[in-house]
């Protein structure tokens, strides 16, 4: 398999940051973690090291750009509690004389958490997978997880039923009802359309430059976060006075909403 290439490493916002060192982006990620240009700076400068080691650990392509996605989310969770002066500390004893005093070797550090993931993960079977890795970048599939992650659980809910599973609104609307919510096709349609504001307004700004062709001027400003997606309350409670364009965020994040989770949890 071919070591991919990704068009965001050539995008302004993230060339811009090609003089940071890697403990500078770290330090970045974790003061601004709303940002994402510095992990996506982070990615495109270790990609290639990461996509090696997992390549030849799945069975076939399709599982082997999603154990590169999750590895990567695995990553992104990582980088935000990392010990940078700890990590710099074991850096200073592991190689002496190598680098420079407090120098942070976040290659030797990625490669080490990459095989200690690829170890434990279990993954699913290619048939059951939803992914891709050309429609969804990792760091743009991190970060809209996250934000659906923060949406209303019923706007979660029908989201992941529109793009991954391809639900129509009347069978959208017969699921909630077996669930004993009396929405209608016609009121899926608003909620719909309701739950797509949210998520563009929860995605990062620069994320939305980088990967949407959003120019960070006019991108709505970040959403409050909402209750998970297992909360018991999935009443609407939405701010319906936001009335920013929303009409292509379900065609420019097809892709980055196919997230996988157990029946079990809607």
């Amino acid at each position: 398999m071919q070591i991919p290439t990704f068009p965001e490493c050539d995008h302004d916002l993230v060339k811009a940051l090609i003089h940071l060192s890697d403990a500078e982006l770290v330090d970045q990620l974790q003061r601004s973690p709303k940002d994402g240009k510095y992990f996506t700076a982070i990615f495109c400068r270790y990609s290639p090291v990461v996509y090696s080691l997992i390549r030849h650990s799945a069975r076939s392509p399709v599982q082997a750009e999603y154990l590169f996605a999750i590895t990567w989310r695995h990553i992104l969770n990582e980088l935000g509690g990392i010990d940078l002066a700890r990590l710099q500390a074991q850096t200073d004893k592991a190689s002496p004389g190598k680098t420079s005093p407090g120098e942070l070797s976040l290659q030797a550090w990625l490669i080490g958490i990459t095989a200690a993931y690829i170890n434990q993960a279990v993954l699913p079977d290619v048939e059951d997978i939803h992914y891709s890795l050309k429609a969804a970048p990792p760091p743009l599939w991190c970060y809209t997880e996250r934000a659906l992650d923060g949406l209303l659980p019923k706007h979660r809910l029908i989201i992941l039923m529109a793009q991954t599973f391809e639900w129509s609104e009347t069978r959208i609307a017969a699921y909630l009802q077996a669930e004993g919510d009396r929405t209608s096709p016609q009121a899926v349609s608003t909620e719909l359309e309701l739950a797509y504001q949210s998520l563009e307004r929860a995605i990062p700004e620069d994320m939305q430059a980088i990967y949407l062709g959003y120019p960070l001027a006019i991108v709505p400003a970040l959403a409050p976060a909402a209750e998970i997606l297992n909360d018991s309350d999935t009443s609407d409670t939405s701010d319906t006075s936001d009335t920013s364009d929303t009409s292509d965020i379900s065609e420019n994040t097809q892709g980055s909403l196919t997230i996988e989770f157990d029946e079990s949890d809607l």
